[in-house]
C-alpha cells in the first residue's frame, strides 16, 4: 500500500514537472536569442539606364537599389562590406540601436574612418527590441543616392504581429535619380556657396515610372489579389526630398514607423521624411474592380529654393479571376490617379504626425521617460558663412549657405570621433562644449536678427551613462522656415509634443504627452515650429544627429552626443575590432 502511494506521487510529480517544463518551452519562442546571418556587400560599379540615359553608378553587388537585409528580432546581423571603387565608402544600418555596437554604426569621422579602395570592414551588431522596417544606406558625401536598400526585421519565430497578419510584404523605397554625378553636384555646391540642383525624377523601388520622359517601361508594378491584405514596407531614401504617398481609391492603415508599432490609423496619404519609414496595411477591394490605381509620390515643400516638383508613379494591378492564366492582368483597364495635398500643406503634417501614437501596451510598453535629467534647447535652421576673399558666393547676399544647430556649423573632423574619444585623444580632434541652448536668444520665427553669420566648430554633447534627457528643437526663419527631418544616431526618442511659432516652455510642457508618445529615430522638426523629443543614454558611445536632408547635413546641421561608460561590465563600450579602418 506505502509502495503504491510511493508510485502515485511519483507519477503526480513527474506529471506536475512535465506539465511546467511544457508551460516554459511556450515561452521559449517569445525570449529565443536568435540567429547569426551572414552578408557580403561589394561596393562595386555598374552600368544603370534611367530616362534613356546609362551612367556609371555606386552600387552593391551591382544591384540598385541594393540588396534586401531580412531578419528576426534578436538575430545578430554581419555584413562583409569590400570597397572596389574609387570613393571612400561607409555604409550605415539607419535606425539600428546599435547596443553597445558603436563601432558598426557606420557615419564616416564620428564612428568610422571610412573604408579605403581595395579594403574591407565587417559590421557586427545585434537586433534588440525591434520589429518592422528600417534601411541601409552610405553615410559619407553624397554616395547615399545609389547606396540604399531595404532592412526588414520580423518579429521572432511565434510572435504575431500587433495587426492581420498580411498575405504579403512589399517594400517600397522612394529614391531619387540624378543625371549627374552626385559628388559633383554637391561639390560645386559647397564652392559656390549656392544651393545644389535638384535631382531630374523620384524613383519608386529604383524606378521612376510612366509620368516622366522615356520612362515607362521603368515603372514598379504590384500585383495584387483581391481580398487580401498586403503590408507595405514604405522608406524615404531620397537625398532632399520629404514626400506624400497615396494609392488611388485606397486607403492604407499605419501600423508602424521606424520599427516600432503605433496605434493603427486610416489615411488616404502618408508623409514621409528623408530617413523615416512607415509600414502600412494595403487592403484590396473585395472583388476584382476592373481598373488599374496609380500608386504615387510627390514632394513636400516647406523651404524657399527648388526643388523637383515632379511626381513617381507606380501601377496597382489586380488580377482577374475571370482569365484562365492565373498570372493575367488586363492591360487595357481604366487608370485612376491619387489626389495629393498642397506641396506646402503644414496643416496636414500637423495633423498626420498628431495621430502617431505607440501601443503603449504592457506587451509593447512606451518607456518614455516621466523625469529628466539634463533639458536642452536646440535651434536648427540656415545661415550663412563669409565668402572667402577673391572669390564671388551664390549664397544670401553673396555669401555661402551655412546650417547649423544652436548656431554652432559642424565640422568634421579628419579622424572617428569615437576612435578619439575610446583612446583618450580627444585634443585637437573635439571639444565637450557644445552649447545646451542658444548663446544670443531671438525670436525664432520672427524677422531674423542682423548678424546671420554661423561659427564652425567640432563640438560635442557628454551625458553620464543613464542621463535622462528632454531636447527641443526649433526651427529658425532666419534664412526662411523650414522643416528638417532630425535623425539621431544609436537610440529610440519619444516625441512628447510639437507645435508652430516659438517654443513656451510654460505652457508648452504642460500639454507633453507622456502616456503614449510616438518613438522614432528620425522626427520632422515643423516648418516655423518647435518638436520637443525624450530618450534615455543608456546606450555608451558618439552618437551622431543630424538632417536628414543631404543638403543641410553637408551645410552642417549636424552634431554629437557622447555617452560615457557605465559601471557595470554591460554598460561599457567595447574595445574597436581589428579591421576597423584608419584615417
Amino acid at each position: 500500500m506505502a509502495t503504491s502511494f510511493a508510485n502515485f506521487l511519483r507519477n503526480a510529480c513527474l506529471l506536475f514537472c512535465v506539465a511546467l517544463l511544457l508551460s516554459l518551452l511556450d515561452a521559449v519562442p517569445a525570449q529565443q536569442t536568435g540567429i547569426t546571418r551572414h552578408y557580403k556587400f561589394d561596393i562595386q560599379m555598374a552600368n544603370v539606364t534611367r530616362l534613356c540615359q546609362t551612367k556609371s553608378i555606386v552600387t552593391v553587388n551591382g544591384q540598385f537599389p541594393g540588396p534586401k537585409i531580412v531578419a528576426r528580432e534578436g538575430d545578430r546581423v554581419i555584413v562583409r562590406v569590400v570597397n572596389h571603387v574609387q570613393y571612400n565608402v561607409t555604409l550605415h544600418w539607419h535606425g539600428i540601436r546599435q547596443l553597445r555596437t558603436g563601432w558598426a554604426d557606420g557615419p564616416a569621422y564620428v564612428t568610422q574612418c571610412p573604408i579605403q579602395t581595395g579594403h574591407s570592414y565587417v559590421y557586427n551588431f545585434s537586433i534588440v527590441g525591434q520589429r518592422g522596417t528600417l534601411f541601409w544606406h552610405a553615410h559619407i558625401s553624397w554616395l547615399r543616392s545609389t547606396l540604399y536598400g531595404p532592412i526588414i526585421i520580423l518579429p521572432k519565430l511565434g510572435v504575431p504581429y500587433p495587426f492581420v497578419k498580411p498575405y504579403k510584404n512589399v517594400p517600397v523605397i522612394f529614391g531619387e535619380w540624378w543625371k549627374a554625378d552626385t559628388e559633383a553636384v554637391i561639390s560645386q555646391a559647397l564652392q559656390t556657396g549656392g544651393g545644389p540642383n535638384v535631382s531630374d525624377a523620384y524613383t519608386i523601388n529604383g524606378l521612376p515610372g510612366p509620368l516622366y520622359n522615356c520612362s515607362a517601361k521603368d515603372t514598379f508594378k504590384l500585383k495584387v489579389k483581391p481580398g487580401r491584405a498586403y503590408l507595405l514596407r514604405l522608406i524615404n531614401a531620397a537625398l532632399n526630398d520629404e514626400l506624400f504617398f497615396s494609392i488611388a481609391n485606397h486607403s492604407l492603415t499605419v501600423v508602424d514607423v521606424d520599427a516600432v508599432y503605433v496605434k493603427p490609423f486610416e489615411t488616404n496619404t502618408v508623409l514621409i521624411s528623408p530617413g523615416q519609414t512607415t509600414n502600412v496595411l494595403l487592403r484590396t477591394k473585395p472583388n476584382y474592380p476592373g481598373a488599374m490605381f496609380f500608386m504615387s509620390a510627390r514632394p513636400f515643400v516647406t523651404g524657399a529654393g527648388t526643388f523637383d516638383n515632379s511626381t513617381v508613379a507606380g501601377i496597382l494591378e489586380y488580377h482577374d479571376p475571370e482569365s484562365l492564366s492565373s498570372a493575367s492582368f488586363n492591360r487595357k483597364l481604366p487608370l485612376f490617379k491619387p489626389a495629393f495635398p498642397p506641396l506646402n500643406d503644414t496643416s496636414f503634417f500637423a495633423n498626420y504626425t498628431g495621430k502617431l501614437r505607440s501601443l503603449a501596451t504592457a506587451r509593447f510598453p512606451a518607456n518614455v521617460p516621466r523625469s529628466v535629467d539634463r533639458r536642452f534647447f536646440f535651434t536648427v535652421g540656415l545661415g550663412a558663412s563669409p565668402c572667402p576673399e577673391n572669390q564671388t558666393c551664390q549664397g544670401p547676399n553673396g555669401t555661402k549657405f551655412s546650417a547649423s544647430i544652436n548656431n554652432v556649423s559642424f565640422a568634421m573632423p579628419s579622424t572617428a570621433l569615437l576612435q578619439a574619444h575610446f583612446f583618450g585623444r580627444s585634443r585637437n580632434v573635439y571639444a565637450p562644449d557644445f552649447p545646451v541652448a542658444p548663446l544670443m536668444p531671438f525670436n525664432y520665427t520672427g524677422n531674423p536678427p542682423n548678424n546671420t553669420l554661423v561659427t564652425n566648430g567640432t563640438k560635442l554633447v557628454v551625458l553620464p551613462f543613464n542621463t535622462s534627457v528632454e531636447l527641443v528643437m526649433q526651427d529658425t526663419s532666419i534664412v526662411g522656415a523650414e522643416s528638417h527631418p532630425l535623425h539621431l544616431h544609436g537610440f529610440n526618442f519619444f516625441v512628447v509634443g510639437q507645435g508652430f511659432g516659438n517654443f513656451n516652455p510654460a505652457k508648452d510642457q504642460a500639454k507633453f504627452n507622456l502616456v503614449d508618445p510616438v518613438e522614432r529615430n528620425t522626427v520632422g522638426v515643423p516648418a516655423g515650429g518647435w518638436v520637443a523629443i525624450r530618450f534615455l543614454a543608456d546606450n555608451p558611445g558618439v552618437w551622431f544627429m543630424h538632417c536628414h536632408l543631404e543638403v543641410h547635413t553637408s551645410w552642417g546641421l549636424k552634431m554629437a552626443w557622447l555617452v560615457l561608460d557605465g559601471s557595470l561590465p554591460n554598460q561599457k563600450l567595447p574595445p574597436p575590432p581589428s579591421d576597423l579602418p584608419k584615417c
